[in-house]
């Protein structure tokens, strides 16, 4: 799980913690992460951490027993990108089937069904998309 990014946008809110742990439905947006991962069979995980107050997130989450998950801590430090972070988590994985998930994203339905499609295919790789109306709005959002 990525927990990285300054989250600019969503300050003031960002000023005293990372926007990973910013609560949606009385929970961090990322425990709806981990717990999506848990309950589709994904319970050892790696949290790569940028250098937004890394250590409320390691306070939070702790070992992941509360969670029913197995967490490790990677510290990624400046955010230098996705590739970057899963890069610093190659050593974690090794060869093993592994999905990467932005601990800001919640994603509606959750992962199950693509991690059972995952695990009975012969995919190298799956990448899931969210089709919207007007993607240049979002683009254009992101650089204001």
């Amino acid at each position: 799980m990525l927990h990285g990014g300054q989250g600019t946008r969503l300050r003031p809110l960002t000023f005293s913690g990372p926007k990973q742990l910013i609560p949606v439905a009385n929970k961090p947006v990322s425990q709806h992460v981990l717990e999506d991962m848990v309950d589709s069979g994904v319970n050892e995980v790696a949290i790569v951490l940028g250098n937004t107050f890394p250590q409320l997130v390691s306070e939070y989450y702790g070992d992941g027993s509360q969670f029913n998950a197995m967490l490790t801590y990677i510290y990624q430090g400046e955010a230098l990108g996705i590739a970057h972070a899963v890069k610093l988590a190659e050593s974690y994985v090794k060869d093993e089937p592994f999905v990467v998930y932005l601990g800001d994203n919640l994603l509606q339905g959750g992962i199950s069904k693509y991690v059972k499609k995952s695990n009975s295919s012969n995919y190298d790789a799956m990448v899931l998309l969210k089709e919207v109306d007007a993607p240049e709005e979002l683009w254009r959002g992101r650089n204001s």
